[in-house]
């Protein structure tokens, strides 16, 4: 029977374009930043952790460029007066303070509510999909039937699966995802060799086939959909 945790997992698993971990991830960054501009944005637990935190740069641009001016200016008024208040030090203290300071000023540039929130549903999720694997006939077709895992969500995905897929099963798992990614990994090569030779004058009435697309294709594959701006393909 499908559980609550597992729905995200199998509708991401649904789709056969991409990266599905990829499809998580975004539907987790998108669902978070409405939340966040919107019906959590005054509630005074999630500022408080805003306040602390703060959003990396992509973040940061991702919430600007949902176009809601107001409620990011809230945020940045009293997240900004956090970093006021924490940062300023005594003119007297500061050089004996100056390494505190700049250790308290670091942790405003580094940390990310966002990536914190998304990071604990995602790990989630991968685990939630090594054991759908391992109990779910249905679910291992879906699998099988993905395009491809990008290689930071294979790599991922193949730790986690050593700490959530049984001894018995872990062999049959481990062989499904490789032969799935070398597959595509082989095919993919295959595509941006003949777009290279497309550029040799030999080739230039030869079809492009599935290469027209590869270089975008293949640096997806080696460090996730968001990488490029969407090309549709995750549509």
């Amino acid at each position: 029977m499908e559980k609550i945790y597992t729905i995200p997992v199998n509708e991401a698993f649904d789709e056969k374009c991409g990266c599905p971990f990829c499809r998580m991830k975004e539907k987790l960054e998108n669902n978070e930043i409405e939340l966040i501009l919107g019906a959590s944005m005054m509630e005074p637990d999630i500022r408080i952790k805003t306040n602390e935190k703060g959003f990396c740069g992509p973040h940061f641009a991702a919430l600007f460029a949902a176009q809601k001016r107001l409620p990011l200016a809230l945020m940045l008024e009293s997240h900004l007066d956090q970093i006021r208040k924490e940062c300023q030090t005594p003119k007297l203290a500061l050089k004996e303070k100056s390494a505190m300071v700049a250790e308290k000023c670091h942790s405003f540039s580094s940390t990310c509510y966002l990536c914190e929130k998304v990071e604990f549903h995602l790990s989630k999720m991968f685990e939630t999909a090594c054991l759908l694997w391992e109990m779910d006939a249905e679910f291992r077709k879906k699998f099988e039937a993905q395009p491809y895992f990008c290689l930071p969500c294979y790599t991922r995905m193949l730790k986690t699966a050593k700490l959530y897929i049984s001894k018995k099963k872990l062999g049959d798992f481990l062989d499904a995802a490789q032969n799935l990614e070398m597959k595509a990994l082989s095919e993919l090569k295959d595509d941006v060799s003949w777009f290279c030779k497309k550029f040799d004058y030999r080739y230039t009435e030869e079809p492009w086939g599935n290469a027209r697309d590869s270089v975008e294709r293949a640096i997806r594959f080696l460090r996730g959909t968001g990488t490029l701006p969407d090309s549709g393909e995750n549509r």
